[in-house]
């Protein structure tokens, strides 16, 4: 906003000594110290009403709904990360008896989880596997195209 150097505090501050004086230059300090805080203070009040504002008025929710509409595959695989890790943090079978109904419930829910997020983990793995092999077979074509071109300074003719 204001763009002030060290020359131009310089200056200001020799006007302020020649003009105020010496003596009462450190209150002149200190009240403009204070002023300048309570605007910080008011700033940062009114950021925070804006930011509250914002929250209630359901402003945040709209900016995640844009981000999902705009990187839907992201959003889904963070839907099913969230997911599972909600169904193995949520289901600990060693809280319920082995014996009862629950506890195998909870047992069979876990395992099912673990399957679920193996499974999602196995298909990351599998299609980065693919992703990599494509780039090498691209590179390999790129090599053998550079390979087989004359050199740069050769005639044609």
């Amino acid at each position: 906003m204001f763009d002030l150097g060290w020359t131009e505090l310089l200056v200001i501050g020799i006007v302020a000594l020649i003009v105020i004086g010496p003596k009462d230059l450190p209150v002149l300090f200190r009240n403009v110290g204070q002023w300048v805080g309570r605007m910080r203070g008011m700033a940062r009040e009114f950021s925070r009403a804006m930011n509250d504002a914002a929250d209630q008025s359901g402003v945040n929710d709209i900016a995640k709904g844009l981000k999902a509409a705009s990187n839907p595959v992201g959003t889904a695989m963070d839907s099913v990360k969230k997911a599972t890790s909600d169904l193995t943090s949520g289901l600990d079978p060693s809280k319920f008896d082995p014996n009862s109904e629950t506890g195998k419930l909870a047992a069979e829910r876990a395992e099912n989880a673990k399957k679920i997020h193996a499974a999602t983990a196995r298909a990351t793995a599998e299609r980065k596997a693919k992703e990599a092999a494509e780039a090498l077979a691209k590179a390999e074509e790129y090599e053998a195209a550079l390979k087989s071109a004359p050199p740069a300074g050769e005639d044609k003719t």
